[in-house]
């Protein structure tokens, strides 16, 4: 059974930083492309930032550009997003997910991922 667990969600102030981590079992992790997706009270769903199998960036979504970081540790089966710098707007759930390899996907739209996690959430201060 697949299962990714997403963790470091908080409330804190404008400016500040936290760093999200997503843990998964039960897949072999570095097969699969890896994003962070986040989901406002009252809106859709949106694509934060995706990764590679092998640890490239995919996607950034303009309004995280030059604030926030993915990465992967694939040994640890464990994906990261590092978010800086941390506005009231950036206020969400935030849930990762896993696309194995192979068919269309959009990091955007969060279309075509196999996987998705519970969620963790992040509230921004100002």
């Amino acid at each position: 059974q697949v299962q990714l667990v997403e963790s470091g969600g908080a409330l804190v102030q404008a400016g500040g930083s936290l760093r999200l981590s997503c843990t998964g079992s039960g897949l072999t992790f570095d097969d699969y492309a890896m994003g962070w997706f986040r989901q406002a009270p009252g809106k859709q769903r949106e694509g934060v930032s995706c990764i590679t199998n092998t640890g490239s960036t995919a996607y950034n979504a303009d309004s995280v550009k030059g604030r926030f970081t993915i990465s992967r540790d694939n040994a640890k089966n464990t994906l990261y997003l590092q978010m800086n710098s941390l506005k009231p707007e950036d206020t969400a759930m935030y849930y990762c997910a896993a696309k194995s390899s192979g068919g269309p996907y959009s990091c955007s739209a969060g279309f075509g991922f196999d996987y998705w996690g519970q969620g963790t959430q992040v509230t921004v201060s100002s």
